[in-house]
């Protein structure tokens, strides 16, 4: 029911965020007099964070046409190069050919759309051949596909690195770095020559037992029970997923502001301040972030609650319990992946040890194809976009790879 609750709110408010855009528009018009002055900043600024407040975001677009290869600006095209129901293998495909190393970047599923790293894949792209899991709205995906779970994701994963071949390099952010693993593991138990040259692991759970945070003691003070009722619902009529058990992105979205909520209203007060001073760059940086913040995608219900179970109460992994369709995996199979992890000095989603853990998990391979990143001064987000990305991590991935792209090749050849 609160499905359709959800619903019916949004689309009363729908006519306030046309009303709202159009009144903005009005006093945006260089024909009108009182677009001018403080009077018309005013208004424009109240009538956006109005029509912002009010709006429904669907998925954003990647939204980059182009990136600068080789010193020279190239054409990028986002092909579609393996569709599965809740997935799609993206290729960011240059129009330049060159001989750079592979690289999947696995995004969450986690409520975001994969375009969450749209700036992780634009870096990446001047110097490799980059490949993103693009992860389907679960309200779209008819109920006739089936369910997907912990087992299911994993599959997918295993199945994107065999499709991509010999010497490619993983990086998963965030959510997806405990199934990487086991998908490495798999991989490696069955001496697959497709299995990754490096793995790249950036704020992962890989065992939030480390330096316990606010989001794995929530977990452990609950059961599967708990959030199965509070948080699973059956996708209403009207949608092509309809009957399907979602963990729904509106209730996910209410649990991230929830988490910093004064953070995110001194940002829209700063946000009406640039408007009124007319800083047209920050308000354009504000604009972006929650576009995409504020755009959200269903979970599969099933996925969400064994995800919550593995990893944020029984800690499989970590515990040497993690199972792959009845199967004990032993991730100590895994030799010839090298092994990266990258974690943020103030990150309050996934605190720092909870994924330099994997070292200790991945025991097998040598010392010499291992590396760990703490960045400092960056929180969840700063390790895969903005500033401190650019300048320190992405070079330190881009290092890493570059250095294991080199070493597998030889041993391929």
């Amino acid at each position: 029911m609160i499905y359709q609750i959800h619903d019916l709110q949004m689309a009363t408010l729908r006519p306030f965020s046309i009303q709202a855009r159009m009144v903005r528009k009005l006093y945006s018009s260089s024909y009108n007099p009182w677009s001018y002055g403080p009077i018309g900043r005013y208004i424009r600024g109240s009538m956006e964070l109005i029509e912002r407040q009010t709006d429904v975001y669907e998925k954003p677009e990647f939204g980059f046409a182009e990136v600068l290869v080789g010193g020279e600006m190239v054409e990028v095209k986002v092909e579609n190069v393996c569709s599965k129901p809740f997935c799609d293998l993206l290729h960011f495909r240059r129009s330049v050919k060159r001989d750079d190393p592979k690289v999947l970047l696995v995004a969450p599923m986690a409520g975001h759309y994969a375009t969450l790293l749209r700036k992780t894949a634009a870096y990446f792209l001047a110097e490799h051949e980059v490949y993103i899991t693009d992860w389907k709205n679960a309200r779209d995906v008819p109920k006739s596909q089936g369910d997907f779970g912990f087992d299911d994701y994993v599959d997918y994963i295993a199945a994107f690195i065999r499709k991509l071949g010999p010497n490619t390099h993983v990086v998963a952010v965030c959510q997806p770095c405990v199934p990487v693993i086991v998908a490495a593991t798999l991989l490696a138990a069955e001496n697959d020559p497709a299995q990754p040259a490096s793995m790249t692991l950036m704020g992962g759970p890989v065992d939030v037992r480390v330096q316990a945070n606010n989001v794995s003691e929530y977990a452990a003070r609950h059961n599967v029970q708990f959030f199965k009722k509070r948080a699973v619902h059956r996708v209403p009529h009207g949608y092509r997923g309809c009957g399907r058990e979602v963990y729904p992105g509106f209730i996910q979205l209410s649990a991230f502001l929830a988490m910093n909520p004064a953070s995110h209203l001194l940002k829209n007060f700063t946000f009406f301040g640039s408007l009124l001073r007319g800083d047209s760059e920050n308000a354009e940086a504000h604009r972006q972030f929650y576009n995409e913040y504020l755009a959200v995608m269903d979970l599969p219900a099933k996925f969400y609650l064994e995800t919550v179970k593995k990893v944020f109460m029984d800690y499989d992994l970590p515990r040497g319990q993690m199972h792959h369709r009845g199967r004990l995996i032993d991730p100590t199979a895994v030799k010839q992946t090298a092994l990266l992890t990258v974690e943020g000095e103030l990150d309050d989603i996934t605190s720092p040890g909870q994924t330099r853990v994997a070292h200790e998990i991945l025991s097998s391979i040598p010392d010499e194809m291992r590396g760990h990143h703490l960045q400092e001064q960056a929180g969840h987000y700063g390790i895969f976009s903005g500033t401190r990305f650019r300048e320190c991590v992405g070079p330190q991935i881009a290092k890493f790879i570059q250095t294991h792209d080199a070493r597998r090749s030889e041993a391929l050849n």
